[in-house]
């Protein structure tokens, strides 16, 4: 790969400075031992996040849910965690439960509180419409989350 790679703009640089996106580049980045993605752009990165609804249809929820699409969403759920550790200071974890069937859920907490629930369905279809989508969804938990760190401070540093 080279360090032109791009998505044929899809993307505007207004979306991608979000920094919720940059924070899902930074924890792909982060877990990448090999240095894959080293010159990947960041829109070639974000682009498996972007599941439209024809294709969404085109994917099978029988069988065990790919590994990389469960790694889609723990990446996700740990920029949200990065996030929130962002504007709070405390330190936030991700857990992710899948069942083989595509079902669970992605808890993010901090201490005893926690700070975003999600209910996980059809995991193998995980994804958003546009990057302007993920952005507002992953804004919008984090801003639960820092509200709910920010109304128990205490509990969240048990």
């Amino acid at each position: 790969m080279s360090a032109t790679n791009s998505v044929n703009g899809t993307a505007t640089t207004e979306v991608l400075k979000s920094p919720f996106l940059k924070a899902i580049v930074q924890q792909i980045r982060g877990q990448d031992s090999y240095g894959v993605y080293r010159n990947w752009s960041d829109e070639l990165i974000l682009k498996p996040f972007i599941v439209t609804k024809q294709k969404k249809r085109e994917i099978s929820v029988e069988g065990e849910v790919d590994p990389i699409t469960v790694a889609r969403i723990i990446a996700f759920y740990r920029a949200v965690a990065a996030r929130i550790e962002q504007e709070t200071g405390l330190l936030s974890q991700v857990v992710v439960d899948l069942s083989h069937e595509g079902f669970g859920w992605a808890l993010v907490f901090s201490g005893r509180l926690l700070l975003a629930v999600k209910t996980l369905r059809d995991a193998h279809r995980f994804g958003f419409e546009s990057l302007e989508k993920v952005a507002k969804e992953g804004e919008k938990l984090v801003q639960k989350g820092v509200e709910l760190a920010q109304r128990f401070p205490e509990v969240g540093k048990l």
